[in-house]
């Protein structure tokens, strides 16, 4: 396959077609917007619309600190207010505590003589 030796004449007609293909493209462009009449054509025909405003750092400040008061608000409404106080966890008498240890030992010794009952 012969290699094409890209020349500055060659470089300079591709140049030329693509300008025109761009033109056309443009040209395309600014029927279909102005076809749809839209408010983007204003805007980008002025450039980038109108400059951002600047803030200083104070008035920065001040939004940031009105921002964290807004967001305090939305978390304490979204916290649920306890209604009652909670009640103390309840304790066992050593009296109690006695009695169940008693009633354990003696489920646990009934359980172990049915099954040796049943392994014989």
């Amino acid at each position: 396959m012969p290699r094409f030796n890209m020349t500055d004449d060659i470089l300079a007609a591709a140049l030329i077609g693509l300008e025109a293909q761009e033109a056309q493209v443009n040209a395309r462009i600014a029927e279909i917007k102005r076809r749809l009449g839209s408010s983007r054509e204003r805007v980008e025909a002025t450039g980038d619309g109108q400059p951002r405003r600047k803030f200083s750092a104070a008035a920065r400040r001040r939004m940031r600190i009105a921002q964290r008061l807004r967001w305090k608000k939305i978390k304490q409404a979204a916290e649920p207010t306890p209604t009652e106080a909670a009640k103390p966890k309840r304790k066992l008498s050593a009296a109690a505590k006695a009695k169940l240890v008693a009633n354990l030992k003696k489920a646990r010794a009934a359980k172990a003589a049915k099954t040796k009952a049943a392994a014989k």
